[in-house]
């Protein structure tokens, strides 16, 4: 029992650092000049970033909310992987190497454990059931 309360809680505190970082903050801050800038640095038309906002949105929610199917959950996983992959890609491509390339790197690494532990977490469930 102790471990199912340790993966649930490295669980719920990667999936949180993930909503946060890829679902609120890109939320509140999609419609600043520094985000469009941002878009527009890396070559990508205004409505990319919209349509970019918005699958993150859904893609944190159906994250975090216990109810949503798990296929529909490996699929907001994979749409993450691209998002943090194309991401460092991006950068690199435009800014060569830097901290603006690793970052996107260190969020998938975070997501990586979120991914893990919710597997662990399933297996557990399904072994109680």
């Amino acid at each position: 029992m102790k471990t199912t309360k340790k993966n649930k809680i490295i669980f719920w505190i990667a999936t949180i650092i993930i909503f946060l970082f890829e679902g609120v903050m890109p939320a509140l801050t999609s419609q600043t000049e520094l985000a469009k800038e941002g878009i527009n640095h890396l070559g990508y038309p205004q409505y990319f970033g919209h349509v970019l906002v918005i699958f993150k949105v859904l893609g944190v929610l159906v994250l975090v909310i216990p109810q949503i199917p798990k296929r529909l959950k490996e699929w907001a996983y994979a749409g993450f992987v691209f998002d943090f992959l194309f991401a460092c890609i991006s950068h690199w491509a435009v800014d060569g190497f830097g901290f603006q390339t690793i970052f996107p790197l260190i969020i998938l690494a975070i997501l990586m454990v979120s991914y893990v532990y919710y597997h662990k977490l399933n297996s557990v469930n399904l072994m109680n059931s």
